[in-house]
């Protein structure tokens, strides 16, 4: 691929920067007596982000030297290679089994998710998809039916390992993008209603799914049980008022809060720097998600405006999810309180000049 010449977008690149340090802090805040008491190393934790950090960052600055249209021009070859990884790591052998779900393939220490790979397959496509075929968006049959049947698709095998809420945020998206390029309003309600249903018909269809909303609805029914960890979550909230407890002083994370250093380090973000630590991660996502939309607005071609869409759209939907979650406004999906890895790798510096992404 050809590589050019481009300006960053500082805010968007200092944000982004900010957050990740941030995060890399608090990951060994909330992971340190874990480490120890697993490994012997209460650094483990922070030693693994910190190199997932440099390597990103690498990735970031050469990545985003590529002109975006090059990953138009791969579309299809780029989602075909994610729906045959989606398949493979469902095999036995091949895909491993972590916290109930087969979802990941295991290289050493270290792992791989493939659904992760697959958000920003289909968005490429999505957002390739969508300029094409601009004139057909408005006939439901014709415009919108086939990239909702293929994101139904990735839906459905992701679901066979199952992660409901990687899905979710992938048909979220898809149709989030399919909005802004406007599709009849009426079509959304419709979809809207048969969403609702299927959502009832996996949550009925699983035990653990139905478990889960019935702790949400009331977690002190089993504080020990199905309630425990949304319960831990309050408790690390509660006494976070102002200012919090002190960075390095939760409570919480000494083995009563489950997934301290992922699903709910929000949890001890808040515990520990107390309101404060929340307007800072606030403050943050919300930089990012407006100046990629800024971006978004300023990209000239439909290509380049569907792709900056739905990555904002993405990164939203997954950080909202989960700190919805912690407070207790959902039930508990296993979203992570991530996404700009995804999102500065491609997105973060652009040509200010000529009003283009990446």
């Amino acid at each position: 691929m050809k590589l050019k010449k481009i300006n960053f977008d500082l805010i968007l690149f200092f944000a982004i920067i900010v957050i990740s340090l941030f995060g890399v802090l608090m990951i060994y805040s909330s992971s340190s007596i874990w480490a120890e008491y697993k490994f012997g190393d209460s650094f483990k934790y922070l030693k693994n982000q910190s190199l997932f950090l440099i390597i990103g960052i690498v990735l970031m600055i050469t990545v985003s030297k590529i002109d975006y249209k090059k990953y138009k021009s791969k579309a299809n070859l780029i989602l075909g290679i994610c729906f045959v990884l989606l398949v493979l790591v469902l095999i036995p052998g091949i895909g491993s089994v972590r916290n109930g779900s087969r979802s990941w393939f295991g290289i050493g220490p270290f792992g791989i998710q493939p659904s992760e790979f697959m958000k920003l397959a289909l968005i490429i496509f999505t957002a390739k998809y969508l300029e094409k075929n601009a004139k057909l968006v408005t006939d439901v049959k014709k415009g919108v039916f086939p990239i909702l049947g293929i994101t139904l698709l990735a839906f459905g095998i992701i679901m066979l390992q199952p992660d409901f809420g990687t899905g979710t945020i992938i048909v979220m998206t898809i149709v989030c993008m399919l909005f802004v390029s406007g599709v009849k309003m009426n079509f959304f309600m419709k979809i809207g209603v048969i969403g609702l249903i299927g959502v009832v018909a996996l949550i009925l269809v699983a035990p653990y799914r139905l478990a889960r909303i019935l702790s949400f609805i009331d977690p002190w029914k089993d504080p020990l049980g199905t309630g425990f960890q949304i319960i831990q979550s309050l408790y690390a909230i509660g006494p976070g008022g102002l200012l919090g407890m002190g960075l390095g002083n939760s409570i919480q994370k000494h083995f009563y809060l489950p997934e301290p250093q992922t699903d709910f380090i929000f949890s001890i973000i808040s515990e520990e720097l107390g309101f404060l630590g929340v307007i800072i991660v606030s403050s943050l996502f919300l930089t990012i998600i407006y100046r990629g939309i800024k971006i978004s607005l300023n990209s000239k071609d439909l290509f380049g405006k569907y792709l900056g869409f739905g990555m904002i759209f993405q990164l939203s939907f997954q950080a909202v999810l989960n700190l919805m979650v912690v407070v207790g406004l959902i039930p508990v999906t296993g979203v992570i309180l991530r996404g700009t890895r995804l999102l500065h790798i491609l997105f973060s510096p652009y040509n200010k000049g000529k009003n283009k992404i990446a």
